[in-house]
């Protein structure tokens, strides 16, 4: 993040008594941590300011830190910083239209513009590695607590460093967090990683049953029954669908899940090369390039949506000869 960007975000934040921070609805580790960590570094900073991290809580990720309610009418003419969504539909917790003085940083590729002050960058592997550069750079306080949550947001959304955006400057932020803050990063693999014994019994599932294409794309269609009989949530697909990157057979793959609670068909798409976000835009959906969503309302549309995605990867492997 360059010097002017930095100074803009900081004269921002010190001319506002009450900061709200945001990321989009059903967030994973990076959503959360990147608003979490920024939200108590800010405190940490600027004592007296009311800072608020909001949104849906998600149980399963309560290590990480308790969210805030708040009363948007009594805010006095407050900032929303926007973190880990590109869109203004997805962002949760907030009426959007109440904000003036909007601050983005995300590194999805650019949808809606939401305020004067923008960061968005797509190479960056994941919300929390810009963070951590801004606050490294604008010398906030970083204590462990801070450094714990923007380490495991890295590692989430990077999937432990193996993921192509991964770049030698994410490990140099890494070390600068570990150096300053003395983290024990080797006691938080745990709370990412350790699953209950049905999860796993979940994985052999998915394992057994996925479809591959003669094109590469592997898909499965998750019942409701299923998850029931594993005990295991409607989330537990998304996160092991990383699981799947180093099946040989596969350029590409998707979990799709029903969503009882609002009646939509949920697409987790991964890839290892064609790109599958241009697809999920088509449907109203988004993400980057290898890794993206769709929610659509009508079960006909599963069938659409696995065909444009097998002529994403039948395409890719005639450009590549594989």
């Amino acid at each position: 993040m360059d010097k002017g960007l930095i100074r803009k975000i900081v004269k921002a934040i010190k001319s506002h008594n009450d900061i709200v921070l945001v990321r989009h609805i059903s967030p994973d580790p990076d959503a959360l941590c990147s608003q979490i960590s920024l939200r108590d570094a800010i405190k940490k900073t600027f004592p007296n300011k009311n800072v608020y991290a909001v949104g849906a809580s998600v149980s399963k990720f309560k290590y990480l830190g308790l969210l805030d309610k708040i009363d948007e009418s009594k805010l006095h003419k407050p900032l929303l910083i926007v973190l880990d969504v590109p869109n203004i539909a997805r962002i949760d917790g907030v009426n959007f239209d109440l904000y003036k003085d909007v601050i983005k940083i995300d590194h999805h590729p650019f949808e809606d513009k939401m305020g004067d002050i923008e960061v968005v960058n797509e190479k960056a592997c994941s919300t929390c590695e810009l963070i951590a550069d801004f606050l490294l750079k604008a010398k906030f306080v970083l204590d462990a607590d801070v450094a714990k949550n923007l380490f495991l947001g890295i590692v989430s959304d990077s999937d432990r460093f193996l993921l192509s955006y991964t770049s030698k400057e994410v490990f140099k932020l890494v070390y600068e967090l570990i150096d300053k803050t003395d983290l024990d990063f080797n006691s938080l693999y745990p709370l990412l990683y350790n699953r209950p014994l049905s999860e796993v019994k979940f994985y052999g599932y998915l394992s057994e049953h996925i479809n591959i294409t003669e094109n590469g794309l592997g898909y499965l269609i998750i019942d409701p029954e299923v998850l029931k009989r594993y005990g295991v949530d409607n989330a537990t697909p998304s996160n092991m669908i990383n699981d799947f990157n180093y099946i040989k057979e596969l350029l590409a793959w998707v979990f799709v899940t029903y969503d009882e609670r609002t009646n939509l068909y949920k697409f987790n798409i991964r890839s290892r090369g064609p790109v599958v976000n241009e697809v999920a835009s088509n449907y109203n959906g988004g993400g980057h390039k290898y890794a993206c969503g769709i929610k659509v309302s009508e079960k006909s549309e599963i069938d659409n949506v696995l065909k444009d995605l097998d002529k994403v990867c039948k395409k890719y492997k005639e450009e590549n000869n594989c």
